[in-house]
């Protein structure tokens, strides 16, 4: 089992690197052409060392510096992100061996990405600052040069200079942490965090809030996600759903204890989950690029989670997690499946677009359905689960997260308004972007529908059994929604959409 779970952190980062390397020595040939394939078969096999960890939960340990060891354990928060990771990974590769130009470094691209998977996979199984810290900088290397991708266009690099650099700036609050850790508890384990003392305490739960909010994109570092949607779609939906953007709301519900041993980091965390989800909701329905309501949308549904860490609803923070991953992944590979098609995700020129490819096209509905939160789809059930917890701490944070909820409708249901509008628009050249395909690749549909049937059908996750499970292996409060809450919320989700 140890080796189950170094292969699985390992594995994909040496592939990605091998890649990666072969691909700037060879542009041309059997690298670049075996590159994607190559891809998903890696990413199928770290699916299979996923459920073999999930099982066996096992820890490994190495020798890292003199006094500190490099651990790695798979418990019952821990599980449920390599999970997600590992499946989301190779159906996001899958459609891009479809999507990618013929002439893009395909090697580059394909092992940018497993060192991507490798890195959040490294994040999620750390047990210690200084393991953490190494994921949590390779993550932000790679998205920095996957944002960058095509980097002879000077657009693309100064997106990803800038979400480089916010992000970044938030990183160094974990080094901070690290610091106050050594200094206050003497141990760089994430469990000695809140028995650091005194002010050592404060000072490193502060770093790891500021770290944590970067990384999710919530207030104040909300505006670097927009520009992030220079990179190629695959790279949008697997740093917006299972990877970098969920990073922070993940440490955030890993280090609970470490809030609520403050008695000021809960509540602000809270606030400021809760008014990222309110704002960004109504910068999502002003959006006129599909593209950028999704990425609003994200700092938005990850607002719910942070929301979550805040008030100690770690199981539906949690579910909220799983469930917007599969949601937002389908989202962005439908967005990039019509930007090929179609040559264009501006929203004016998209309308009918789901009549024009339908299975497609029904795919992205359900999805955006489900984003919608209309019973009984998943990410309806996640967020009562989700504000259950908050109506029993604070009457005002529930009804932000409510009024935020309510927007997670409307900004639903105006996209799918425009892609199920029966007069069919073509894009005009102004609204190009691309040159269109007029096609879209039954390997990139799969994929989406794939994807969008899962996070459907995720609501499961919030029966009253599947939510005592969770709070049992997270720790947490359940915070099982009643009947009635979850009747009056299915209600108000269907009534903002129509």
């Amino acid at each position: 089992m140890t080796v189950a779970l170094w292969a699985l952190v390992a594995g994909p980062t040496l592939v990605g690197v091998l890649l990666t390397v072969a691909g700037a020595v060879r542009k041309t040939g059997v690298v670049q052409s075996l590159a994607g394939p190559i891809g998903v078969v890696v990413s199928g096999v770290v699916l299979v060392l996923a459920v073999v960890v999930a099982v066996g939960r096992p820890a490994a340990g190495m020798a890292f510096l003199p006094g500190f060891q490099a651990t790695l354990a798979v418990d019952g928060l821990s599980v449920v992100l390599v999970l997600v990771v590992a499946a989301v990974t190779p159906l996001v590769l899958l459609f891009a061996t479809a999507d990618l130009r013929a002439d893009d470094a395909r090697a580059r691209f394909f092992g940018l990405m497993l060192v991507f998977q490798g890195a959040m996979l490294l994040t999620v199984t750390a047990t210690s600052l200084v393991v953490l810290l190494a994921g949590w900088e390779v993550m932000g290397a790679t998205s920095y040069a996957l944002i960058g991708f095509w980097w002879r266009e000077e657009k693309r690099v100064r997106a990803a200079n800038v979400a480089f650099l916010t992000t970044r700036a938030g990183d160094l609050g974990l080094y901070v942490a690290a610091g106050a850790a050594l200094a206050g508890a003497g141990s760089l384990a994430l469990t000695a965090l809140p028995d650091a003392r005194g002010g050592w305490l404060h000072v490193a739960t502060a770093g790891v809030v500021l770290a944590a909010l970067g990384k999710s994109a919530q207030l104040p570092f909300s505006f670097w996600l927009s520009r992030a949607m220079e990179g190629p779609s695959p790279v949008s939906a697997l740093l917006h759903s299972a990877t970098m953007v969920a990073a922070g709301g993940y440490l955030l519900l890993r280090l609970r204890p470490t809030l609520e041993a403050t008695g000021w980091a809960g509540p602000t965390v809270a606030w400021i989950g809760a008014l990222t989800a309110l704002l960004l909701g109504a910068v999502a329905i002003a959006q006129h690029d599909f593209k950028q309501l999704l990425a609003a949308s994200t700092a938005a549904q990850i607002g719910f989670v942070v929301l979550a860490a805040g008030v100690g609803a770690t199981a539906g923070g949690t579910m909220q997690l799983v469930a917007h991953a599969a949601v937002k992944s389908a989202l962005f590979l439908a967005a990039g499946a019509w930007l090929t098609a179609l040559g264009t995700k501006r929203l004016p020129a998209l309308r009918g677009a789901a009549r024009r490819h339908r299975v497609l096209g029904m795919a992205a509905v359900v999805a955006l359905l489900t984003l919608a939160g209309i019973p009984p789809l998943s990410l309806w059930a996640t967020k009562d689960a989700v504000l259950g917890v908050v109506a029993e701490e604070s009457l005002a944070l529930y009804v932000v997260g409510l009024a935020a909820a309510a927007l997670s409708a409307a900004y639903a249901a105006r996209a799918i308004a425009v892609v199920l509008d029966r007069h069919r628009s073509a894009p005009t050249e102004t609204l190009l972007e691309e040159e269109p395909t007029g096609r879209v690749p039954r390997r990139g549909s799969a994929a989406v529908v794939v994807l969008a049937g899962a996070g459907a059908v995720l609501g499961v996750q919030a029966l009253p059994w599947s939510q005592e499970r969770y709070a049992d292996a997270l720790g947490g409060v359940a915070g099982a929604p009643g009947s009635v809450e979850l009747a009056a919320s299915g209600l108000l989700a269907v009534v903002v959409a129509l």
